[in-house]
């Protein structure tokens, strides 16, 4: 299966990698200024969006090399967010040669969890467990949208999140999810940019901290203002961070 996917612009690709909490349309704010130079491409994870979940075995890394391979791209920059990281970094871990660029906004990393972030997750899983679709979805938008959103933001943010319950809880035990490539931070070799909120859980600023720490020259700004999705809280800034990087890259 191809995931779900829109492609726009010209140029050198980028590939978009939404975070846990959201789908394809979080970097709705990002594409038009990123396609006035790339061929900016979004796709939807499994179990996000419009990509179903089935009953075939998958990895998400497997996912997203199947869909450049379809669309003929040999070589990316890779934006991805939160969970969207860290699929971002096993793709650059296991074809280095294929990514030539890794923002990674505020990126998920197997490191031990905080109280804060074990706090959240058992919260989470209560809720679920007692069916509580709504108080989840509600958490997650109070524990992973920033100061800086606006209602609109907060809204989009609640409608992806119900979508993915939805269709995650609905294919019960029949998904059948590999863990995909180990992460090997000293096998990337594409240029990387960090990005880390100052009002994000404090599991994810550990993670920005020990990935600038082991990837070779990476560029890391932590952004004050921002909590989880810095993309939708402030998004012309995040816009220009990110076109501004990969344009100085570049040249």
């Amino acid at each position: 299966m191809i995931l779900s996917h829109d492609t726009t612009g010209s140029g050198p690709a980028v590939l978009l990698l939404h975070a846990g909490v959201a789908d394809s349309r979080m970097w709705e704010p990002q594409v038009a200024a990123l396609a006035r130079t790339h061929r900016v491409i979004r796709c939807d994870l499994r179990g996000y969006g419009a990509t179903p979940l089935t009953d075939e075995p998958y990895d998400d890394a497997g996912d997203v090399r199947a869909l450049l391979d379809t669309l003929g791209e040999s070589r990316v920059a890779i934006v991805g967010a939160s969970f969207g990281g860290n699929v971002a970094l096993q793709v650059a871990s296991a074809w280095p040669d294929s990514v030539s660029h890794l923002v990674l906004v505020n990126a998920a990393f197997e490191l031990p969890a905080t109280r804060s972030l074990q706090r959240f997750v058992r919260r989470e899983d209560a809720l679920l467990e007692a069916g509580d679709v709504e108080g989840a979805t509600e958490l997650n938008v109070a524990t992973w949208v920033g100061p800086e959103a606006d209602d609109e933001a907060r809204a989009l943010v609640r409608t992806m999140q119900r979508h993915a319950f939805e269709v995650q809880l609905g294919a019960g035990d029949d998904v059948r999810q590999n863990p995909g490539p180990e992460i090997d931070l000293d096998a990337v070799t594409a240029r990387t940019l960090i990005v880390s909120g100052g009002q994000d859980l404090d599991h994810f600023r550990a993670v920005a901290g020990h990935l600038a720490g082991h990837l070779p020259g990476a560029k890391h700004v932590q952004l004050g203002w921002a909590g989880h999705l810095p993309s939708l809280e402030r998004p012309d800034e995040v816009t220009e961070l990110v076109t501004d990087f990969l344009a100085e890259q570049a040249a």
